[in-house]
């Protein structure tokens, strides 16, 4: 089988698929290889810019050899940089964030809370004896289980300020009352209202439980976020403290505090619904510094912990899919090794039902790619490429890999074909994705719009598909904010639905608060799906100068094949045709592939290329 070329083996393979810096640095004669071969000089650039890293000494070189102005420019630049993180929470291949100016800035309460007390032992319900006695009627009607009429009483007390020193038991029963009604996001709203007047109000510690209630039925984080690093952790309400502690530990961890990070998870109950996550994470920590036994004991306790029998189906499922990336992620550590077969097992024992199923197929393909059995890894590319994902996955990475595959098999025009097949697809796709980003992402004020534009207005002359937008929901706070956004669309249909008595006064009400909130959450979830597509802008720009660059290895290939056969006639046998031997294991039925799919066949496939090397 003829080399792969250096440069091309170890560039594009380890730039789309995460390997340690200790497993690939560019180097001088890589950068002196594509130079020779005439790639344009932005594609070098770029690929000195996307490299692990690269040494001072090798900068030297570069001036030595007469390298280009701008190429030694870049090098400089690298060579004076960081590394590549090692790890990513998300089950893309981790690499440095692209960022979207003051993206992550805490958006404003109100007022600034300044939280100090003990409110770590409290009881389930405040004691509410004395006040004015409708105030006392509406707290027993919601007690009594009729949390309509309650509701209906408390707004008008609001409404008409007719008890102005009991505004916040008033606003506290009065989420009470809309939670019991399953009006979440309109609760939501009024414990926020109690939370923003900070401790020294009674109701503070009462109403942050409310808020961490609302936020585990919604699946949306959002509002607590805002809030939560404002918040001393000795002061975490005993029944809300667990979630705390985990949101505290993301907050800390979006910002790369890991050893802080890893504090909080640290404290997170083994008894806690959040206690995967927090293990999840500890993963990844441990990751990034390179404590890599310490990453996959944690991985391993995520597997093997089973989910209780209380949990929603949406918690079970999420949890599931969690232990899916926990296997992931103890395979990439050992890909990252170079304990390939280590890796191949763990890839192997993703569900097949599995969100994450087809990723795991082909970074598994990738295992296998270096493992040199590139027969599977073509069969496990197609299982990827199969009818069933064409709507929900979203890995135009495959292709580049095919292409590595067939050109390590020689077999040039079908590389050459399917990498002009892959820019025809993704250049259009990776301009109109940098044209949305250069439209909204540095205009916050329409942010909201950017949301509207892919996720509620039509966009018939897309080329943006479905699979795309698939992989960019995979972003929890994106698919949570859009499914908070849907369930205010029910609340206000539930509203509309009821008494005309409620509907006319507290639902007209809770109708304006859910459209004031729409817009925020809306320029919320447009700033999450910039995020995205700004990631998804950036891989594909990096995809498509890696098929540049494999097709200007192609052509090199084919002059030297062409060389080869001009100089030995005599050795090649035109009549020469190889058969296909289907004789396996007797626990193996063989069925040669006829372009059908079958949903049991799926992950089974391997190619019997023997390809066309001299």
């Amino acid at each position: 089988m003829r080399r792969l070329t250096t440069f091309v083996h170890s560039f594009v393979a380890a730039s789309i698929f995460w390997l340690p810096t200790s497993a690939w640095a560019l180097s001088c004669d890589d950068v002196m290889n594509m130079v020779s071969l005439n790639i344009p000089a932005n594609i070098v650039v770029d690929t000195i810019r996307n490299a692990p890293s690269f040494e001072s000494s090798d900068v030297e070189c570069l001036r030595g050899r007469g390298a280009p102005a701008e190429v030694i420019n870049a090098a400089s630049a690298k060579a004076g940089g960081g590394s590549v993180d090692a790890g990513s929470p998300t089950p893309a291949p981790a690499g440095p964030e692209p960022t979207l100016g003051s993206f992550d800035t805490d958006e404003t309460l109100g007022q600034e809370l300044n939280f100090s007390g003990d409110l770590s032992q409290i009881g389930e319900e405040p004691d509410d004896s004395g006040g004015p006695n409708q105030l006392q009627d509406a707290i027993q009607s919601y007690r009594s289980g009729k949390p309509a009429t309650a509701a209906q009483a408390l707004y008008t007390m609001l409404r008409d300020a007719q008890f102005p020193s009991h505004e916040t038991k008033i606003q506290y029963y009065l989420a009470k009352s809309l939670e019991e009604m399953e009006l979440h996001h309109s609760a939501q709203h009024y414990y926020m209202e109690v939370v923003r007047k900070g401790p020294s109000n009674p109701y503070f510690k009462y109403a942050l439980p409310g808020l961490v209630g609302a936020a585990e039925i919604t699946g949306n984080d959002y509002e607590l976020l805002r809030i939560v690093s404002k918040i001393p952790p000795e002061a975490f309400p005993r029944q809300a403290r667990n979630h705390l502690y985990y949101l505290m530990g993301r907050k800390l961890f979006s910002r790369g505090e890991l050893t802080q990070s890893a504090e909080y998870f640290a404290q997170v109950s083994a008894k806690s619904p959040q206690y995967l996550q927090a293990k999840y994470y500890e993963g990844i920590i441990n990751q990034q510094r390179g404590k890599l036994k310490s990453s996959v004991m944690a991985f391993r306790e995520v597997i093997s912990t089973q989910p209780e029998l209380s949990r929603t189906a949406r918690s079970v499922r999420e949890m599931e899919d969690m232990k899916d990336l926990a296997y992931i992620n103890v395979a990439r550590i050992y890909f990252g090794l170079e304990r390939f077969e280590n890796a191949d097992t763990y890839y192997s024992m993703v569900d097949r039902d599995s969100t994450y199923w087809p990723e795991s197929l082909f970074e598994r393909a990738w295992t296998n790619f270096w493992k040199a059995d590139l027969n599977l890894a073509l069969g496990l590319l197609l299982t990827v490429e199969s009818p069933y994902f064409s709507e929900r996955e979203f890995i135009p990475e495959v292709a580049i890999l095919r292409a590595l595959t067939f050109f390590n098999l020689c077999e040039y025009d079908e590389v050459e074909r399917m990498l002009i097949g892959f820019e025809a697809k993704y250049t259009p796709m990776q301009a109109e994705i940098e044209a949305f980003l250069n439209q909204y992402k540095d205009s916050r004020d329409l942010w909201d719009q950017a949301y509207e534009a892919y996720f509620v207005s039509p966009h018939d002359q897309s080329t943006l598909d479905r699979a795309m937008f698939a992989r960019v929901l995979r972003n929890r706070d994106l698919a949570a904010l859009v499914d908070h956004l849907a369930m205010m669309d029910a609340e206000v249909e539930d509203i509309d639905s009821r008494s005309a008595q409620f509907r006319d006064t507290v639902g007209d009400h809770l109708k304006q608060i859910i459209e004031s909130d729409r817009l925020q959450y809306k320029k919320r979830a447009g700033g999450e799906l910039l995020r995205e597509m700004l990631k998804q802008n950036e891989n594909l720009k990096s995809l498509l100068v890696q098929s540049e660059i494999i097709r200007f290895e192609v052509v090199d290939a084919q002059r030297v094949d062409y060389e080869f056969k001009a100089s030995n006639t005599d050795d090649l046998d035109a009549g020469d045709e190889r058969k296909v031997d289907f004789a396996t294991s007797r626990d193996i039925i063989y069925w040669p592939f006829n372009g059908e799919f079958w949903r049991d066949e799926l992950g089974y496939y391997r190619y019997t290329e023997h390809g066309s090397c001299q």
